[in-house]
């Protein structure tokens, strides 16, 4: 076999991914906050882009509402009402209540950094060793510190742990049962888990003191630090509208007015005509190109977004018409194979986009669910995981507390009424619903 070295010619195929591509990409998988975000960025860095407040305001699109026991009288709520304000922060809280104690300027430097070294939920998050040699500390000193930490309001601040948190409000409470302070101190975890019938033995108590003295442990605050988190208030604008004509005919539309309006700005159209600067024209025969296909991405945005929309009132039709509990089971592939675009083009259409339906708004990924086969020969369609979902929380939520039902037994009754699911499948969704095993949701009484 002889190898020669050489010069050869090799054609090849190419998808290149270019600059107006990946910014129609990101544009579409983009919420309409985000996209107005986007959009305001954009404006910065391109004095051709001019943009304009929404045709609508989402807060007033709705008649102002009139309270009905003043009717006839001028008396409305401005929706602005319901922004809401951020609250001071958790840190805010403690410093207040340090700068009320005396302490040495070494003192307070210490406890501000442990305050500041708080999760969102209060816990406090140090790496001991580090922290005692940046303030040539010794362990005893430290543990003052944050005892100190611990005795500032909420109960529970400065915990490293969830038994050290329910522990400290238990020491702040009143007519706290003996029962339950044991408990925390001593069996914390095995409690936790459950494991009752082996601390009553030990304790020589019943299995109905032990769920009274869980019932008193729900009452602490598992989160002491988290009422104090800013949240920033965020309205879900739906994209897409949809409404039922005559009971039978399912019609989409796009919200228009939900984004800001990107308009050329004139001001420099005398600049692009007529300006002798080359560098400056270049500049600004950039910036318009760049403003074209800014326009060209929103357009196609628009466009998918209102097809996937369309395709899914085709597929979901009987949602639309009798509830979430006829949604059906549905893919990205099979929408992406009916419009003729790519599945991950779908995904970034759907993502955190919203639709307004006769049943509330729902986030479009909601109307993509896998399909759970049906154990009945008359039934010729199958049902959708979120279906099954819905008849699984059902099933919770009417079962007796004091035997309540294993995957096996709740598979058992879904095989019943034609469901065809597994026991891992179950397990499955129970964890995405956020229900605990039967072990756990038993009660004692």
């Amino acid at each position: 076999m002889n190898l020669k070295a050489g010069l050869f010619q090799n054609q090849q195929l190419k998808l290149q991914m270019t600059q107006q591509l990946s910014q129609a990409i990101t544009i579409l998988q983009y919420s309409t906050m985000e996209l107005n975000a986007y959009l305001e960025a954009k404006q910065l860095e391109n004095p051709l882009i001019q943009l304009e407040p929404p045709k609508q305001d989402p807060l007033h699109q709705r008649e102002p509402y009139t309270n009905k026991r003043n009717a006839g009288s001028e008396n409305t709520v401005d929706w602005y009402e319901y922004v809401s304000v951020p609250k001071r922060t958790l840190a805010d809280a403690l410093s207040v209540q340090l700068n009320l104690k005396s302490l040495t300027s070494v003192d307070k430097k210490v406890m501000e950094e442990l305050i500041y070294s708080l999760d969102d939920n209060g816990y406090l998050r140090i790496e001991e060793e580090s922290f005692l040699n940046k303030y040539s500390l010794e362990m005893d000193q430290l543990e003052s510190y944050i005892n100190r930490l611990q005795e500032l309001e909420p109960a529970g601040i400065g915990a490293r742990s969830l038994q050290e948190c329910i522990s400290l409000q238990l020491k702040r409470g009143f007519d706290v049962p003996p029962l339950v302070t044991m408990i925390v101190d001593n069996h914390f975890q095995a409690f936790a888990e459950k494991k009752w019938k082996a601390i009553a033995k030990i304790l020589s108590v019943e299995m109905k003191d032990l769920q009274q003295a869980a019932d008193f442990i729900r009452e602490c605050n598992p989160r002491p630090g988290s009422k104090y988190s800013q949240q920033i208030a965020e309205y879900i604008i739906p994209e897409l509208i949809v409404n039922v004509i005559d009971g039978h005919t399912v019609a989409v539309s796009l919200n228009d007015g939900t984004t800001v309006n990107v308009t050329y700005n004139e001001e420099y159209t005398d600049f692009l005509k007529h300006h002798g600067d080359k560098e400056v024209q270049s500049y600004l025969q950039e910036k318009e190109q760049d403003f074209q296909w800014l326009l060209q991405s929103l357009r196609q945005r628009k466009q998918t977004i209102l097809k996937v929309g369309k395709m899914l009132a085709e597929k979901q039709k009987a949602f639309f018409l009798k509830g979430p509990y006829a949604i059906q089971p549905l893919t990205l592939k099979q929408v992406a194979d009916e419009i003729d675009v790519h599945e991950s083009t779908i995904s970034r259409a759907v993502k955190g986009k919203y639709m307004q339906t006769p049943f509330g708004i729902f986030e479009l990924k909601y109307f993509f669910t896998s399909a759970i086969k049906s154990v009945r020969l008359e039934d010729s369609e199958a049902a959708s995981a979120t279906t099954v979902k819905n008849e699984l929380q059902k099933l919770i939520d009417d079962e007796d507390k004091k035997k309540p039902l294993s995957d096996q037994k709740i598979v058992n009754l879904l095989m019943d009424k034609g469901y065809d699911v597994s026991r891992r499948t179950i397990a499955k969704y129970r964890d995405q619903l956020g229900i605990t095993s039967s072990t756990m949701r038993k009660r004692y009484e």
